[in-house]
């Protein structure tokens, strides 16, 4: 009894930080004449509240179901839930710890800021001229599976989370939760999503 104990113990902190990153995939095996609903809740009986083509590229899951079996996906403006087995991954890219494009943006006021991990960012904001910089590598926090730094030009800074992150204007839905001090000392925060390469 006690060996148990000590396995469960072992185990569960791993359980409990668990992180699911966002990843682009693939529709597959999808009849050419048929689409991919996208549903409301997870699960095949749940209302459906969009559709992606049969041979749509490029989704992006940003959350997956207790079960593993359906990921959270966006359709337009609106997000729901896929059958992971119509999904086929990307690969992943050992060189960087989430995918090499992001494009992040907020609102109050708007603003984006696309960033080519190891080239370069552009920071856009409402009534500010659009500025580009040199981008790192997003380097994971010691200790932890869901946080990255990225430093931008020479003194900006975006702090990423894999979270759930919401615009506040739209029903999409986000993975990654953004806070970038831009090189003239102002916070910006909003979400991030992967773009393909």
């Amino acid at each position: 009894m006690m060996r148990f104990w000590v396995i469960l113990l072992a185990l569960w902190p791993g359980a409990i930080w668990a992180v699911t990153l966002p990843q682009l995939h693939d529709v597959t095996g999808v009849a050419s004449d048929d689409v991919l609903n996208v549903r409301q809740e997870a699960g095949a009986s749940s209302d459906k509240v969009a559709e992606l083509a049969h041979d749509a590229t490029n989704v992006e899951v940003v959350d997956r179901s207790p079960d593993g079996k359906w990921g959270l996906v966006n359709s337009g403006e609106v997000s729901g839930w896929v059958s992971l087995r119509y999904l086929a991954p990307h690969a992943e890219n050992p060189d960087v710890p989430i995918g090499r494009t992001l494009s992040c943006s907020g609102t109050e006021p708007f603003w984006s800021l696309e960033i080519e991990q190891g080239h370069q960012a552009r920071f856009d904001g409402l009534g500010l001229q659009a500025v580009s910089m040199t981008a790192d590598i997003l380097q994971q926090a010691r200790g932890r599976t869901d946080r990255f730094s990225l430093t931008v030009g020479l003194s900006g800074v975006a702090m990423v989370r894999a979270q759930q992150c919401s615009d506040g204007m739209s029903d999409r839905a986000y993975g990654l939760d953004v806070d970038y001090l831009h090189q003239d000392g102002v916070l910006y925060s909003g979400c991030c999503n992967l773009v393909a390469h």
